[in-house]
Formats: C-alpha cells, sequence, structure tokens
C-alpha cells in the first residue's frame, strides 16, 4: 500500500516552560517491509540527528525560550508490502540483549502459572499466534485504564489496556521463555478509522545465531502485514517513545496528538 502518514503532537501547559529538551523517534527507516519517501519533521527549533544502537533515527532539539505550547509534526509517504520476518545486518544489537527485562517488562508469577504451557523448547510461529491470542482473550482491549508506565504485570493484574500492554504481556513472557523479544513502535492503517493513534507490536528472534525475527501485533492477533508501518525498536516503549523529553517550568501539561493515514 502507498499510504500518506501525518502525526501531530501538541503539548499545551498552564505556564510558561523555559528550558526544555526532546528526543524524537519518529522517522522510519526503509526496511525489507516498507519504503519510505519524503519523510520530515517540523519543529520549533533545530533538529539534530543521529543513529542509536538499535539503528532506529533519532532527533533531538533544545528550546531555550519560553513558551506555553509547542507543536511537533512528522509527515511523508510510506510504501508498504506484506512482510513479517526480517534479518538484523551485522552491526545490530545482539539478540541476546534482548532477553533481559526491564521495569515494563517485570513478569509477575501469576503471569507464569497462567501462561506456562506456552514454555516449550522449540518456538514456531504458530506458537507465537497462538500466545498472542491468548494474551488479546484474557486482556480486554480498553483505553484510558493504564498509561505509559503501567507495567506488564500490572496490566495482567487489571486484566484491560491498550496495544503498549499486550506488547509488554509478549515481551515478559518471550524474555521469560529465554526467547529474544524486542518492541516495535509504528503506525497501524484501518480503513474508514478516524480514531487512529500509534500502534506497538513486537519482534521475536526464533533463530539467534541468524538474527532472524518474527514480527507479531498482539492487539489484532496476526503477524505484520502492508497495515503496519515501522517507526523504531527497542526493549520496550520507554526505550522507543516517539516523543519524549525534560523541561522546567510549565507547571501542568495537556498533551493532543492527531494521526492521519491516507491511502493513496
Amino acid at each position: 500500500m502507498h499510504l500518506i502518514i501525518t502525526h501531530r503532537t501538541e503539548y499545551i501547559y498552564e505556564r510558561s516552560v523555559h528550558h526544555s529538551i526532546q528526543e524524537l523517534r519518529l522517522t522510519p527507516s526503509s526496511t525489507s517491509n516498507q519504503i519510505v519517501n519524503n519523510w520530515k519533521i517540523s519543529a520549533p527549533n533545530k533538529l539534530s540527528e543521529s543513529i542509536d544502537a538499535f539503528g532506529n533515527s533519532c532527533h533531538v532539539f533544545v528550546m531555550d525560550n519560553n513558551y506555553m505550547n509547542l507543536i511537533i509534526e512528522a509527515k511523508g509517504e510510506v510504501i508498504t508490502k506484506n512482510q513479517y520476518i526480517f534479518e538484523d545486518t551485522k552491526d545490530a544489537v545482539s539478540p541476546y540483549y534482548l532477553l533481559q527485562s526491564t521495569d515494563l517488562t517485570q513478569i509477575s508469577l501469576a503471569m507464569i502459572r497462567y501462561f506456562e504451557k506456552f514454555n516449550k523448547k522449540v518456538w514456531t510461529p504458530e506458537l507465537l499466534l497462538k500466545l498472542a491470542k491468548e494474551i488479546r482473550k484474557i486482556i480486554i482491549y480498553k483505553a484510558g485504564i493504564t498509561n505509559i508506565e503501567t507495567s506488564a504485570a500490572q496490566a495482567f493484574e487489571l486484566k484491560k489496556g491498550v496495544c503498549q500492554d499486550h506488547t509488554h504481556i509478549m515481551l515478559s513472557l518471550c524474555r521469560s521463555f529465554g526467547v529474544p523479544a524486542r518492541y516495535v513502535s509504528g503506525y497501524f492503517y484501518e480503513e474508514n478509522e478516524s480514531n487512529l493513534a500509534s500502534h506497538a507490536w513486537i519482534d521475536v528472534c526464533l533463530n539467534i545465531d541468524e538474527a532472524i525475527w518474527h514480527s507479531i501485533d498482539i492487539t489484532n492477533a496476526c503477524f505484520s502485514d502492508e497495515r503496519h508501518i515501522r517507526l523504531a525498536v527497542g526493549r520496550d516503549y520507554a526505550h522507543v517513545s516517539p516523543v519524549k523529553g525534560i523541561r522546567s517550568g510549565g507547571g501542568g501539561e495537556e498533551l493532543i496528538t492527531k494521526l492521519d493515514i491516507e491511502k493513496c
């Protein structure tokens, strides 16, 4: 599919912000499942670009003047195809690094007991899909119950959450079962859907020696396909948040995001 994406992020503060630093992971890379054209980020100050250890494109900008609202917009074209198997380059982070748990992917005893039947010696794509479907069945999709600081164990206890929670739960299970897995941030195109938001799923490494990953969307219980646009990969949401930063001043904060995806 040929998709045009516009992702707008606006922060509104109750008082002036005196100083801030923003870090962005809003630029997709061309991979085996997508070709990126004409991508641009608009920000209120000069952007400094770098590539992180996972190969993600990162931008940073600093605001030294007082302000009460901040707008960041990413826009471009992506051509996608039906592809869910990825092979890392030689300089990529080792899959073994992605066996480590994080604060957001800590597993609980209740999770281990509930999902113990999935702890197999040999993992297959079919088993991955069964696990994703089981997570989706027990964790009902409901917005507004969890937030970006909710851990996998907390979401499992609540039995409700969104794509980020589904993803963190599957990450925690894969890693506890000795299977490397990484968080994928991005977008998911749904035709005739007006309330789009950023999306999350995971890559699972079923062949560590060859660093071959299978990409699976837990929320939609499917392998990634032409509807998925990849932004960044990392250990968890905190690692690949599309927009994050620190500030001095500002008081209370309101965040408004708007995502539009049009099919050409």
